[in-house]
């Protein structure tokens, strides 16, 4: 009986040793730190070039509008410290014998009226491009947006036949397909 006390302890002690040798199990996940990179040099958006050749008031017109970074503007930085280069705007409209009907820059401080503090601090001019033509109206839809986000404030530019500018915020939704709000 004593032998068999025995071979149970050491049987116990074995199973002991082996239980206590394995790794603990647990239900805690481990989750890699994302790393942050360090901002790179300043980001700059590619040149864009858009013409247009339309029928205004019964004349042909070309209506050009580019776009290019401009180092002499402030530049932008965002929550992780990285730099954007604000754009400049030009815009030409050209009458049907190449002579200038109309020609002007637009930087974000053009829209300083119509943005938040936020854009005004964060945002750089992103889209300007020509929409449609109103009566004796060029309409242009413009964007101040946060750099490399979906993020954005609407402008809507306006030249009249007498080269007159206006801007205003766009509070408008578009509606594709919905023929009672074309116009």
């Amino acid at each position: 009986m004593e032998r068999l006390q025995k071979l149970i302890l050491v049987a116990s002690a074995g199973i002991l040793l082996v239980a206590c040798g394995q790794k603990k199990q647990t239900q805690d996940i481990i989750v890699p730190k994302e790393e942050v990179k360090a901002p790179q040099g300043p980001i700059r958006m590619q040149d864009y070039k858009q013409t247009n050749d339309i029928q205004w008031l019964g004349k042909p017109y070309q209506v050009e509008i580019t776009r290019i970074p401009d180092d002499s503007l402030r530049m932008v930085t965002d929550e992780d410290g990285q730099k954007f280069v604000d754009n400049r705007i030009t815009l030409r409209i050209l009458r049907g014998d190449g002579s200038t009907f109309y020609k002007g820059g637009f930087t974000k401080a053009a829209f300083e009226n119509y943005l938040d503090d936020d854009y005004r601090k964060t945002g750089i001019l992103e889209g300007f491009v020509f929409d449609k033509i109103e009566g004796a109206q060029l309409i242009f839809a413009a964007s101040v947006c946060h750099p490399q986000t979906d993020e954005y404030i609407p402008l809507v530019v306006t030249v009249s036949s007498l080269g007159e500018v206006g801007i205003r915020r766009d509070t408008e939704m578009d509606t594709y397909g919905n023929e009672d709000n074309q116009q």
